[in-house]
Order: C-alpha cells, then sequence, then structure tokens
C-alpha cells in the first residue's frame, strides 16, 4: 500500500515519514522541486505513475503575517492546490486526509468550536484555508478534513522552540495572554492522519467529513509558554518570569482568533481518537529538545 503525503518538510510531514506505519504501507513524499501541488498536470503524471491508496496533504502557505501581503502566493497553496488534489483523487478513486486550521473562525464565540460551526475567516491565511477545505468538500466526497491548532514540535520554527531560545537569551518573557487556544503536538496530529487515511484507504464506509484534531485541554499562549519554561527548567534550561500582555500591545499584520479551542468529540466519535492532554504531548517534545527531566537524587541524612 502506497500513501502519498504533501508538505512532507514540515511539522506534520516530518512526523508522518517518522510514523510507525504497519507493514507494507509505503510512504512517497516529495518535496517542492520533485512536485509542484499547484500544477495540475504534474499531479496527474504523479499518479498516472504509481497507484495510491490515500493522499495526506499537509502542504500550506503557514507564514500567517506574510501572507496579509503575499495574497496570491497564499491563495496558489492553500487553495489551488487543494482544488486539484481533490479533483484528481476523485477521478482516481482515491480518499483524501486534508489538514487545515483554526483560523477559519473569527475567534469571537465562546467555548469550544465543533466542526460545522460557521467560518469567518479575518485574514487572508484564514480566508485561504477556508476555500481549501471548500474545494476538498466538493470536489472529492472521500475525504476528511482536520481543523487543527498551535502546531508544535522538535522540527522547524515553532512556539516551542522559539520560547526555549528566548528563555535562555533573556531574563524575562512578556507574551499574549488573551488569545485562548489548544496546543497540538505534531506528533499525534500525524498519527491521528495516518489512522484516519489508512481506515479510508480500506473501507468504503469510513466516516468522511470535517473533524478538529487538537490536545486535549486549552490555554493562553502566556499559560503555554510558561509551562515551556518550567518544562525546561525542568529538564536544566534557565527558569524566567513570563509576564502576560493583550493583544493590543502586540499588533501583526493579520488578526489572530481569540478564541481558537477546537471541539475533537466528532473525531472521537468517528474514529475513535481522543487525543491526550497537551502538557503530556509538550512533555515529550521537551524530551526531544532539552533531555529529560531531571529527578532530585539527594537523600536526607
Amino acid at each position: 500500500m502506497d500513501i502519498l503525503v504533501l508538505g512532507g518538510a514540515g511539522q506534520v510531514g516530518t512526523e508522518l515519514q517518522a510514523h510507525a506505519w504497519p507493514e507494507g504501507v509505503r510512504v512517497d513524499a516529495p518535496d517542492r522541486s520533485a512536485l509542484d501541488i499547484t500544477d495540475p498536470e504534474a499531479i496527474a503524471r504523479a499518479f498516472d505513475a504509481k497507484s495510491y491508496a490515500a493522499v495526506i496533504n499537509t502542504a500550506a502557505y503557514t507564514a500567517v503575517d506574510k501572507a496579509e501581503s503575499d495574497v496570491v502566493a497564499a491563495w496558489r497553496l492553500n487553495a489551488l492546490a487543494p482544488a486539484i488534489l481533490a479533483e484528481a483523487t476523485r477521478h482516481r478513486g482515491i480518499p483524501l486526509v486534508h489538514v487545515s486550521t483554526d483560523y477559519v473562525f473569527d475567534g469571537d464565540g465562546a467555548g469550544d468550536y465543533e466542526p460545522d460551526a460557521p467560518v469567518n475567516p479575518r485574514s487572508v491565511y484564514g480566508a485561504s484555508k477556508a476555500a481549501g477545505e471548500m474545494a476538498v468538500r466538493t470536489a472529492n466526497p472521500r475525504h476528511a478534513i482536520l481543523r487543527t491548532a498551535w502546531v508544535v514540535s522538535p522540527h522547524r520554527g515553532n512556539f516551542v522552540k522559539t520560547m526555549l531560545r528566548l528563555a535562555a537569551e533573556r531574563d524575562a518573557l512578556t507574551v499574549v495572554d488573551d488569545q485562548h487556544g489548544c496546543p497540538t503536538s505534531a506528533t499525534d496530529l500525524a498519527a491521528a492522519c495516518a489512522q484516519i487515511a489508512l481506515r479510508l484507504a480500506a473501507d468504503a464506509d469510513a466516516p468522511t467529513g470535517t473533524f478538529h484534531c487538537v490536545n486535549a485541554g486549552s490555554t493562553t499562549w502566556r499559560g503555554f509558554a510558561q509551562a515551556i519554561v518550567a518544562g525546561s527548567a525542568a529538564r536544566g534550561g534557565r527558569s524566567v518570569p513570563v509576564t502576560g500582555i493583550p493583544t493590543s500591545a502586540y499588533p501583526t499584520p493579520a488578526r489572530r482568533p481569540a478564541n481558537s479551542r477546537l471541539s475533537t468529540a466528532s473525531l472521537t466519535a468517528a474514529y475513535g481518537l481522543a487525543p491526550r492532554p497537551w502538557q503530556a504531548a509538550l512533555d515529550d517534545i521537551l524530551d526531544r529538545l532539552v533531555g529529560p527531566a531531571q529527578t532530585n537524587t539527594e537523600t536526607r541524612a
């Protein structure tokens, strides 16, 4: 069984290649130079050259602020490419797993967003991802769209690695404290993508539609930063104070959702996947980046 992974150089794509796939499953993860997913003819040639059991698309234009002034590039990768993939996979009877984002919501709501909540993106990035979802939804009925948020891992640039670097360089950190979301391990998200892709490939009646996949629990960026610093300190890193600031004190070109909390209930109901708490996932990432937590070996006389 051959699985095509697109966006293999990213956080989730890297974890998909490292995932413990069942025996007999082969993963192809061509880079952009090998396969341009915005080129319909290139996609057609790739699919005609090999029979894929499923396609997992993790490729995206994720430079959220740059997208505000690089609109065409963002829409090409986030909207056009999924449309091309959805059409090509439908013609060949291939299920498509597509990763999307919390940015399709405006973030003004309270509580956890359900997958069927109305989308209302407030940024170019969010709008282009919402368009990509629509393309997948309308072009290939055998799809699973997985919205996620606040993805972190030991790979590439992400919030965990940034906080570790800044804590090593500065005596104090200031982090936004009025945006709420669900930190998500790329390892856990990749495992969910793999399980869903395999189920779709093996079972024509497997659940399809839009789901949310984030680690359990929520926090603010400041709360996340505090957990990162505390976890690093437990592994021998520096402990520095983390002060909260409002979003208004840290203006950015793209508007961030104030509420990015996503409900995973439908994912659990459809696929039996119950994501673990984000704190446990963070511990695994810190173990890989910093080392295992130190234990107090002192004994009293």
